[in-house]
């Protein structure tokens, strides 16, 4: 009877996932921001200036924000839901950790460290996880780390750059290969939507607003397009500009003396309209 009562589960579980194949497809990343980054011509354009961000600075900032801030957590999302949020209740399978339904990432589990490398002139990014999903027949605990790579993308709107992690494969650790056709999926889904875009400079960032004493005026540029490459373990920004000057409007000052009058004049306006308004209402 014991065995009848798995095959009944394992089969529904296999059901839902060939469903969720059928009616709704592979998981996708959630909508990018602008456009693809290229690498840069040839010649370095006029008007153009290079920020240099190295391998280590990334791995610094992951490496403090696991030790000094909660690590990151995200909602289990099926495709098509806005939420993480699950009604199902425990049914099997009851387990005395709590079905909080979230996917974390790890600082390292696995065998794997969650970091960043340029690898083959891309971003390789494998991160760490672990979870909890509340399905119909109970909550399903799983860790395991996923292969991903980190697109580059400037929003010339925002005048700003993203970038956009693409997973590449999932591994779950001992799970039974019909769960992970469940489990892996829904993984997939929450990564995408939740983790996605990443912005890693924004516009205040790049921006040039400098005022010029000496003219009179202020001289601004606003990022044109940006280039990219990986070199010597670092990742080398070409953003190149549209400058453009402004003159600075001429507001002459008010002397003081007449500023005075000015406030004198208008105070015995009103006095005389005030005084005219209260003899009228007496009379």
């Amino acid at each position: 009877m014991k065995k009848i009562i798995i095959g009944i589960l394992i089969g529904l579980i296999a059901g839902a996932a060939a469903t969720f194949f059928l009616f709704v497809g592979v998981p996708r990343a959630a909508q990018a921001p602008g456009t693809l980054i290229q690498a840069p011509d040839v010649s370095v354009a006029a008007g153009s200036a290079l920020i240099v961000l190295r391998q280590e600075f990334f791995n610094e900032a992951l490496s403090k924000i696991f030790k000094d801030m909660n690590r990151p957590s995200f909602p289990v999302t099926l495709a098509g839901e806005k939420s993480g949020n699950s009604d199902f209740q425990h049914a099997v399978f009851q387990d005395s950790s709590p079905c909080d339904g979230k996917i974390t990432v790890l600082p390292e589990g696995s065998g794997v460290q969650t970091s960043v490398r340029f690898e083959n002139n891309r971003i390789s990014v494998p991160l760490a996880f672990s979870g909890s999903y509340n399905s119909p027949v109970g909550c399903f605990q799983f860790t395991g780390w996923a292969q991903t790579n980190m697109e580059l993308r400037f929003d010339n709107t925002q005048q700003a750059v993203f970038g956009r992690i693409n997973i590449e494969t999932i591994n779950l650790d001992g799970v039974n290969p019909i769960l992970s056709g469940f489990v892996t999926p829904i993984v997939q889904t929450t990564l995408n939507n939740r983790i996605n875009p990443i912005q890693i400079l924004n516009g205040k960032q790049i921006s040039i607003s400098l005022p010029i004493a000496s003219t009179g005026g202020n001289l601004s540029a606003q990022v044109k397009d940006i280039r990219a490459e990986f070199k010597d373990n670092a990742l080398n920004l070409y953003v190149i500009y549209a400058f453009s000057g402004t003159p600075v409007q001429y507001i002459p000052a008010i002397h003081s003396k007449c500023l005075k009058s000015y406030i004198s004049a208008v105070y015995f306006s009103l006095s005389s309209e005030i005084s005219f308004a209260v003899h009228s209402l007496s009379g």
